[in-house]
């Protein structure tokens, strides 16, 4: 075997690694976060919310736990493909009837790259703003806990920090 072989056998160890710990369950309590900016008060703003995922073979689900949102009473819900590293789907949000923006639903697509450790998931949003215009932004997904027994849902049904 010569030297450039060897190189390439290397370089397909590392991308197989990578593609087998985004292939592992990722199911688990995760913290989601997103940035958006509000063109009616001109500022940067970040939505937190503590989700439950259920991963079904290549399918992700995932909704936030009651209470878990650093916007209160608004649930956040993601539908997501899972294709080796990359995940692929929508989510909506409901935002709080008392809130700024009144109990608007929000809804659009989402893209991320798993994080070959398949603890982390990093990509990009979009979706239409209130004056129907169309909005983008940064998301991510860390784990927080693989486990999804009833005292670790209560231990996360808080808002996040």
């Amino acid at each position: 075997m010569d030297a450039g072989t060897e190189g390439v056998t290397v370089t397909s160890g590392a991308v197989q690694t990578a593609v087998q710990g985004a292939q592992e369950n990722m199911s688990g309590v995760w913290l989601s976060r997103y940035e958006f900016f509000s063109s009616s008060r001109d500022a940067t703003y970040e939505g937190k919310h503590y989700v439950v995922i259920v991963q079904h073979g290549s399918r992700l689900t995932a909704q936030s736990l009651p209470g878990a949102s650093s916007n209160p009473d608004s649930p956040l819900t993601l539908e997501l493909t899972l294709d080796r590293n990359v995940v692929t789907g929508v989510w909506t949000e409901q935002t709080a009837s008392d809130g700024y923006y009144q109990g608007a639903r929000y809804h659009g697509a989402l893209q991320l790259l798993v994080e070959p450790t398949g603890r982390r998931m990093a990509g990009k949003w979009v979706g239409f703003g209130k004056d129907f215009d169309v909005n983008t932004g940064p998301w991510e997904l860390r784990l927080m806990d693989r486990s999804m027994s009833k005292a670790t849902l209560e231990r996360y049904s808080n808002a996040p920090e």
